[in-house]
């Protein structure tokens, strides 16, 4: 399913770094740049492994007293459905492990997709809410997903989609399955923010690394734009900056 193939592309800012540790790095310090220069930021945030070294380098920030999240405002992308906050394989609980509860993120500032809620389309309908009364998010951290879903927009989603319930493709459910701590199979369904609500932010940092990502990286990079492939929507963003090691960007025509 192919996108209108009038609308006009975007340039993006591509970053490419030897190692993942270097990129990850690198994502690192420009959102402390931010948060520096603009104490209020809205963020946004990823879960999953590819993210872990960059919360890991912000946290360090936080203890050496280079940066104060305190005033910053956070929003995550996804959360699985049926799990609560307190479940060890929930994205809410992977995120105080590995950002919140290490650093100084103000409770009443962190904005979570309630996993756990009754009624999974009111949730998604409170969440976007949020997103609505926050002014929009300044900079949205994202990874990509081998088959190009970008958040838990998969493959077919649709540029216009906003926070919604979601099916999880089989892909995505065998590529999250080692990452599980407690669960025996991926949940099949989860919230997302929707492609428009990620093309809303002001700034987008995309953090892919690793041989598995390189096609799915290709094919957002240097398009065409389609639904199949929902990482090319990013092509319609002004202001995205790409991060990848030698191994995500080793199928690019060219590396920037």
């Amino acid at each position: 399913m192919m996108t209108d193939p009038s609308f006009e592309h975007c340039q993006p800012t591509i970053h490419v770094f030897p190692t993942a540790t270097d990129a990850a790095d690198a994502v690192a310090l420009h959102i402390l740049e931010k948060v520096k220069d603009h104490p209020k930021a809205v963020l946004g945030l990823a879960t999953g492994q590819t993210p872990r070294r960059v919360y890991a380098r912000l946290i360090e920030a936080v203890h050496n007293g280079a940066v104060s999240f305190d005033q910053a405002t956070t929003f995550n992308l996804d959360e699985y459905c049926g799990l609560p906050a307190t479940h060890p394989d929930s994205f809410a609980a992977f995120m105080r492990r590995e950002l919140f509860d290490q650093s100084d993120f103000a409770d009443s500032r962190v904005n979570l997709i309630d996993g756990s809620a009754t009624d999974n389309q009111a949730e998604a309908r409170r969440y976007a809410q949020c997103l609505q009364t926050s002014g929009g998010i300044d900079l949205q951290l994202l990874g990509l997903g081998t088959n190009g879903h970008i958040g838990f927009n998969e493959p077919g989603s649709d540029a216009g989609s906003r926070v919604r319930v979601v099916d999880l493709t089989e892909d995505t459910l065998e590529a999250n399955r080692p990452t599980l701590l407690q669960l025996d199979a991926v949940p099949g369904k989860a919230i997302t923010m929707g492609i428009a609500d990620i093309l809303d932010a002001r700034k987008i940092i995309m953090l892919a690394t690793g041989e598995a990502k390189a096609e799915a990286v290709c094919r957002s990079l240097e398009g065409p734009e389609s639904a199949d492939c929902p990482g090319s929507y990013l092509l319609r963003h002004r202001n995205v900056h790409w991060y990848l090691d030698a191994d995500a960007a080793s199928l690019l025509a060219d590396r920037g």
